[in-house]
């Protein structure tokens, strides 16, 4: 926080209070009623005039785990023993940061967008490239310029150096870029003009009339290679773009493809490689984690079998959450994902405590999405025990014996336990009363075996063993007779109940 600060110079912006040591990875517009920023970021709270709001922000921010919070002076020096004040677990709050009044919330987006941008960008040249196209794009225009990949989500803008005069854009153009992704209802306005479906099947210019929230209109060119749409080239047309600029804007996407393309590349090998140590680090424990023990490894699951799709969709879930380096990898088909487990209940990205908020928001929406983590590992070589462990959970949650949602082994051990005595046991009897009961319940279609199983639970308990069955009480004694006519039944020995109850938990599951 504070070499980010430092960067952007004392003339525009002053710590005012130092906060909780973190990395800064983004930027958002404080929202009334929402959750103020999440770890990794800093909140602008622009439109916040009087003390008190400015207080309620803070604590909002603190709430939140964001690492800052921008003030305009002297609304900011009125707050420093707020943000001064320890919290009720004595922790390290978010910094305060106060920004010079003439100073416009416009220019401080692209500011530290900018600093945020260049410290993040990807390895080689690309990402500085895809800003000087988007800059070249805009000279072309005379007009702001953002370029997209076919996810919606911003690669490069224009002005990121030298920002563009407050009237030269929109809300939604600002919103974009502090949300890295075009807003909902802009999105909701452009499938309604089918400009997604065009992008999609052609690689005409597509002119956007005007939309929702003051939203100008747009000139959008569509970025392909070899007929794959790769992303696309974004001008706000406050005034009709010419002809002659837009066949200049067309000739600069094929440029804009290539870097699209190398961009790609780079982050693909830079994603392997790291999933690639982290891979070993799961199977041996012989790799170094970038992560404080201890962890935990969990297995992140959800409704779809296709493991790339799978990546996908936990690879968004934690971007979107704030982890913005998260430590997944793919292992025999399964995707696991090693957090930090401090033991407090403080909502770290990456930590145990963060995934459990993160499921709680999302399972709202997709209630097939399961995380399963193993025992804790404070150290490397344990890595490999905890993803064994979770992956047998995930593996019962799958085949339904297990509800899904947040699963700990600490709290679901005996499942494991049974499984594991389970598998060992096998489906073949060695000797006592089943191999006589299971013949009797093939040939005459009895129901001996589960009868046998639900005693067993409930202890023989008669009328708890009948309501499990669904019988009568008097149907169940008549069973039991049976059962004892058939073969022997000595259910005296603890041991012999617990051999029979694993020899049917075998079979009938």
């Amino acid at each position: 926080m504070t070499d980010l600060v430092e960067s952007l110079g004392p003339g525009l912006f002053r710590l005012a209070a130092e906060g909780r040591d973190t990395q800064v990875y983004d930027v958002v517009l404080a929202e009334p009623g929402e959750a103020a920023g999440r770890p990794g970021e800093i909140v602008l709270g622009a439109g916040v005039t009087a003390a008190a709001d400015a207080v309620a922000l803070l604590e909002r921010v603190g709430a939140a785990g964001a690492a800052g919070l921008v003030l305009k002076a002297p609304l900011a020096a009125e707050v420093v023993a707020a943000a001064r004040r320890p919290g009720p677990a004595r922790r390290p709050g978010p910094a305060l940061i106060e920004l010079q009044p003439e100073t416009s919330w416009t220019h401080v987006i692209w500011l530290v967008r900018a600093a945020i941008d260049h410290a993040y960008a990807p390895p080689g040249e690309s990402g500085d490239d895809l800003f000087a196209l988007a800059d070249a794009a805009a000279e072309i225009a005379d007009a702001p310029v953002t370029l997209e990949d076919a996810r919606s989500r911003v690669l490069a803008y224009s002005g990121h150096r030298r920002p563009a005069r407050r009237d030269s854009t929109d809300p939604a153009r600002v919103s974009t870029i502090v949300g890295r992704r075009v807003p909902p209802q802009v999105i909701a306005h452009l499938r309604a003009c089918g400009v997604f479906r065009r992008l999609a099947r052609s690689s005409d210019p597509i002119r956007v009339p005007a939309g929702p929230d003051g939203m100008l209109p747009r000139l959008v060119i569509p970025v392909r290679a070899g007929g794959e749409w790769l992303g696309s080239i974004w001008v706000v047309a406050r005034t009709p773009i010419p002809v002659d600029r837009v066949r200049r804007l067309t000739e600069l996407a094929s440029v804009v493809a290539l870097h699209l393309l190398r961009l790609r590349a780079e982050t693909g090998v830079a994603r392997r490689a790291s999933a690639d140590q982290l891979r070993a680090a799961l199977r041996d424990g012989t790799e170094p984690v970038p992560a404080r023990p201890p962890w935990r490894v969990a297995a992140l699951g959800g409704e779809t079998g296709d493991p790339r799709r799978r990546l996908d969709l936990w690879e968004a879930i934690t971007h979107r959450f704030g982890w913005h380096r998260p430590l997944l990898a793919d292992v025999d088909g399964a995707l696991f994902a090693v957090l930090t487990d401090p033991g407090h209940p403080g909502r770290d990205a990456g930590s145990m405590p963060w995934l459990e908020h993160v499921l709680s928001r999302v399972r709202s929406h997709d209630p097939g999405l399961y995380a399963a983590a193993g025992g804790l590992a404070r150290t490397p070589a344990e890595l490999p025990r905890s993803r064994t462990e979770a992956a047998e959970l995930a593996a019962l949650t799958a085949s339904g014996h297990l509800a899904p949602g947040l699963l700990l082994l600490d709290d679901t051990w005996d499942a494991i336990t049974v499984e594991r005595a389970r598998k060992a046991t096998g489906t073949h009897f060695l000797g006592g009363p089943l191999p006589d009961l299971q013949a009797h319940d093939e040939k005459h279609g009895t129901a001996f075996l589960p009868t046998l199983a639900a005693w067993l639970d409930h202890y023989g308990d008669t009328k708890g063993t009948a309501q499990a069955l669904g019988v009568h009480p008097n149907t169940l004694r008549h069973r039991l007779k049976r059962m004892a006519e058939v073969t022997p039944l000595d259910l005296a020995s603890s041991q012999t109940r617990l051999a029979l109850r694993l020899q049917l938990t075998a079979v009938l599951d």
